[in-house]
């Protein structure tokens, strides 16, 4: 990720910024930093940017000519307009959910303001987003600028050492972080809850989640709020599991919200990589439901669990097919065998090209990048004769959360590869606590074949995916 910030005190972003996390990730090229200093644009002998505001008031107010002209030259390099950021008390809040939606950018344009403000002619041209980090009065906009960079920079992939840390912390699933113990056990007269000391990992994730719970309860029953509506559609979902375990992952993970919901007409999903996910008693109840939908689903995958509502979707969007899918999940929660025969390891977006060619039927190759950006996928590699690794096979999470692109080329087909490639990922998802699950395109025997071989439960109800 690229960011640049157009400020007039560029050496404050640099010191702000030079160590730490964003720093480390700097070194290693995950994200670059640039900062274009305002008053090099300015046609006045001082470099003075500001003047007097029209109509009279207190304080001066920035010009909009140097602005223009430091943005233009900043993101004359980009291959397109970057999203660009002005921050100021009049914009919308910054949260988690924005800070994830800023971290799919390649490039971030951030403009801080002084002293009274900017000329608001100039954010009319170039500001996509005005974004405040709270109701209060800062003496420019670099603190607020280094905030948002610091909580959209630890989200791009490779940049946390920890990699689970961005996906399991405050806010996520609108709960906020349990409290967390270090040594020593006994500390001022306070102890270590005994419950962590057990090893028993059931029964500490169910305490972590009590805390959770009633952490967000006392201290932003705003959240809480939030967390017991997604609470009751998962509820309502698991009446009909085998359904809907898809859409029960994507609220239990964090990777969607409920955009629609009544218990006597279904559930209407959006999940963060923009798929729409349905389900519905019946077609008057979906369109009900679609009614009642807050946001545009114009041009959107859809997901649903209803045939008869696929009519309804091509005349509403102007969809125009519909393939259907059967469900398979792992419930048994026991780790499947892996062998050691094959090298298993994360593949990044250099190998783009190379899955490409080998799987582009369900997939442009702009998706197979923003997996591989994700961290998502995996390869299975070989050793050939004279000791060279030869990629085998390959298998990616989708966005949704489910299991798939999983391809084993054929010179490597039949030796165990695309099994142990599955179990693989599905053993990651236990030790995250979730239930792993996939969809196979009806005519795909193979893959039922495996999913049986591997013990999933396939469901009998097919699902439809239209776009």
């Amino acid at each position: 990720m690229n960011f640049c910030v157009l400020t007039l005190f560029p050496h404050l972003i640099e010191a702000g910024l030079g160590e730490s996390i964003f720093a480390r990730a700097r070194q290693k090229g995950l994200i670059a930093l640039q900062t274009v200093d305002i008053r090099d644009y300015t046609s006045d002998p001082h470099r003075r940017v500001d003047d007097y505001t029209y109509g009279g008031g207190a304080g001066m107010l920035m010009q909009a000519q140097p602005v223009y002209d430091a943005w233009k030259e900043a993101v004359g390099s980009f291959e397109k307009k970057p999203r660009t950021i002005y921050v100021t008390p009049q914009g919308r809040v910054f949260d988690q959910k924005l800070a994830r939606n800023l971290a799919q950018e390649e490039n971030l344009v951030i403009l801080c303001g002084h002293y009274e403000g900017i000329d608001e002619r100039v954010l009319d041209e170039i500001v996509t987003d005005r974004i405040s980090i709270g109701d209060y009065v800062l003496t420019g906009g670099e603190l607020a600028a280094m905030v948002i960079m610091d909580a959209v920079a630890r989200l791009v992939p490779g940049v946390l050492h920890n990699e689970e840390s961005a996906q399991t912390e405050s806010f996520d699933n609108d709960l906020l972080e349990y409290p967390q113990y270090t040594r020593p056990e006994h500390w001022h007269d306070k102890e270590v809850p005994q419950v962590l000391l057990t090893g028993d990992h059931k029964k500490i994730s169910a305490w972590r989640l009590e805390q959770s719970k009633e952490r967000t309860r006392n201290v932003r029953p705003d959240l809480y709020a939030r967390y017991e509506e997604r609470q009751n559609v998962i509820a309502w979902l698991s009446r009909k599991k085998k359904h809907h375990i898809h859409m029960m992952e994507l609220l239990k993970r964090g990777l969607g919200e409920v955009l629609c919901f009544h218990p006597l007409d279904g559930a209407l999903l959006l999940e963060k990589g923009g798929a729409v996910m349905l389900t519905c008693t019946d077609t008057a109840a979906g369109e009900r439901l679609l009614d009642r939908c807050p946001v545009d689903l114009s041009g959107r995958l859809f997901c649903v669990c209803l045939r008869e509502i696929i009519p309804v979707l091509y005349e509403r969007y102007h969809l125009t097919e519909a393939r259907g899918c059967y469900q398979a999940y792992y419930t048994q929660g026991v780790p499947l065998t892996v062998p050691k025969d094959f090298n298993i390891r994360r593949l990044d977006v250099s190998f783009a090209e190379e899955i490409f060619a080998e799987y582009h039927e369900l997939v442009t190759l702009e998706e197979l990048k923003e997996r591989l950006k994700a961290r998502a996928m995996y390869g299975a590699f070989v050793t050939s004769e004279q000791g060279e690794e030869k990629l085998a096979g390959f298998i990616g999470t989708h966005s949704e959360g489910a299991l798939g692109m999983l391809q084993v080329r054929p010179q490597y087909r039949g030796h165990g590869i695309g099994a142990a490639l599955e179990s693989f990922l599905i053993n990651q998802a236990l030790t995250r606590g979730e239930i792993p699950f996939g969809h196979i395109f009806e005519g795909n025997e193979a893959s039922l074949r495996l999913q049986k071989k591997l013990k999933l439960n396939v469901t009998d109800v097919v699902l439809w995916w239209v776009s």
